[in-house]
């Protein structure tokens, strides 16, 4: 069974940085695609970065330039540090993989941004 556990969300102010983890479990992290999604208060969830087995990251327009996805197979984990955060970046944020057809989601870590 696959298993994503988030961590490292939290307050912050305008401008500052967080950085959220995933630590992944019950699959071979070596070839595993992963992504971090993102739910704002009242909207769809949407895709923020993902990062491909070989270490090839895409981001949403939103992000790009501020948010940095990246892995770390030893220890099966995958990062987003947001520097630049802004009010709009308010949202809960998910880890997700797609494994053998199935995707798999997170509990979500909440990231509140204040102006």
């Amino acid at each position: 069974q696959v298993h994503l556990v988030e961590s490292g969300g939290g307050v912050a102010e305008a401008g500052e940085s967080l950085r959220l983890s995933c630590a992944a479990s019950g699959l071979n992290f070596k070839i595993a695609a992963m992504a971090w999604y993102r739910q704002p208060p009242g909207k769809q969830r949407e895709l923020v970065a993902n990062i491909t087995s070989a270490g090839r990251p895409d981001y949403a327009d939103s992000v790009k330039g501020r948010f940095v996805i990246s892995r770390n197979w030893p220890r099966n984990t995958v990062y987003l540090q947001m520097n630049s955060l802004q009010p709009e970046d308010t949202a809960v944020y998910f880890c997700n993989t797609r494994w053998r057809s199935r995707d798999y989601w997170g509990q979500g870590t909440q990231v509140t941004v204040s102006s």
